[in-house]
């Protein structure tokens, strides 16, 4: 595991008794005291991760809205400074290439974009992008730089709200702005997240990361705050039915087929953007949906997902035993015509077919 690499927290998590782990080239904190505690601590009150694995890249000058524009699915001129927006890259061949944030920023005089991307995918979000920026933007890769920290919970506003002169209680969701961290200096935070369970993502440089997680950590300890790691966000989002690449998203499912038709917006030309509106207009063969198994077993990655009459239809792209409802969740692709909520289907987990029903997203309503 030498060749791994370590964020600017590393050796913070090994001192707390974190269970480390390979994970997108770098070793991570898999879990602490934990997967079901960490969990319910951010459902309940809250959390903090290091997530500084995801990838971060400033897309600047005159071209970088038309850069923008034309690789992401979203309608990214719709953002006003201080907007973040959930996106995807097709890839050409009716696949993803990555999804990712958009946010829209202004640094001095200049209006600038961040884009942060999935840390298995880095280097190859970049060469897609850098190869397609025949618009003049100048492209900027962070990453290295940058760490980044999560906390979330219903607690995590109470936690940091007093770090900051700026009124960050009142931010609505999905919006970032720089602001002065009190004991840290200067950070990007914005109000998002991978949990559904509310709370604040904040970008700092490495050399301010441990301040920022001290910090972090003092002021919520009245709140019950705890660190959390890679295992619980999985978790977390699976319960509000957020997709994970390499999941239930990648280079071989469409947004489209994955339900985020929402982010897929044909007002303007982007890449794969006449054989997406193809697929909205005369459907899909297939579709990703949510279901709860009403046999006991755990779903996992890649198990079959069977019809009536035993036939391998589909698979499961994600799935748990979930902490918060005490039952087993999944999700899978599976053919259109078994895709209304309430449908029937199976799971083949070790030669036995489980029974399970499509269900609604997400699996819990949080707040």
């Amino acid at each position: 595991m030498t060749d791994l690499k370590r964020t600017a927290l590393s050796h913070i998590h090994g001192s707390l008794g974190a269970k480390m782990v390979p994970f997108a080239g770098y070793l991570m904190p898999v879990q602490y005291s934990g997967v079901i505690d960490e969990h319910l601590t951010v459902r309940n009150a809250v959390g903090v991760f290091d997530v500084s694995h995801m990838g971060e890249f400033l897309v600047r000058g005159p071209g970088a809205l038309d850069l923008i524009q034309h690789v992401t699915s979203n309608d990214a001129s719709k953002l006003t400074v201080g907007k973040v927006q959930y996106s995807c890259l097709p890839n050409g061949q009716g696949g993803i290439v990555d999804d990712l944030l958009v946010y829209r920023m202004q640094h001095a005089d200049d209006h600038h974009y961040v884009l942060v991307v999935n840390a298995s995918n880095m280097a190859k979000d970049w060469s897609w992008i850098s190869g397609h920026n025949t618009f003049g933007a100048e492209l900027t890769d962070i990453s290295d730089r940058m760490s980044l920290l999560a906390v979330q919970g219903p607690k995590a506003v109470d936690t940091l709200k007093g770090l900051f002169a700026e009124d960050i209680a009142s931010m609505p969701y999905y919006t970032a702005m720089y602001a002065e961290m009190q004991g840290v200096g200067q950070v990007l935070i914005s109000t998002t997240g991978y949990t559904g369970a509310g709370g604040y993502e904040i970008y700092v440089p490495n050399d301010l990361a441990e301040a920022a997680w001290n910090t972090i950590m003092r002021s919520g300890e009245p709140f019950g705050i705890k660190p959390c790691g890679l295992a619980a966000r999985d978790t977390l989002r699976l319960e509000m039915g957020f997709c994970l690449y390499g999941n239930d998203i990648d280079d071989t499912t469409s947004p489209i087929e994955a339900g985020l038709g929402w982010i897929t917006k044909f007002s303007k030309p982007f890449i794969d953007s006449e054989r997406l509106k193809r697929q909205k207009e005369e459907g899909t063969t297939r579709k990703l949906v949510a279901f709860e198994l009403l046999d006991r077993g755990i779903p996992r990655h890649d198990h079959p997902v069977l019809d009536a009459a035993g036939n391998v239809v589909g698979k499961v792209t994600s799935g748990t035993q979930s902490p918060s409802l005490q039952k087993p969740i999944g999700m899978a692709y599976v053919p259109s015509g078994m895709a209304a909520i309430g449908s029937e289907l199976w799971v083949d987990i070790r030669g036995k077919a489980l029974k399970g029903r499509v269900v609604k997203l997400p699996f819990i309503q949080q707040g």
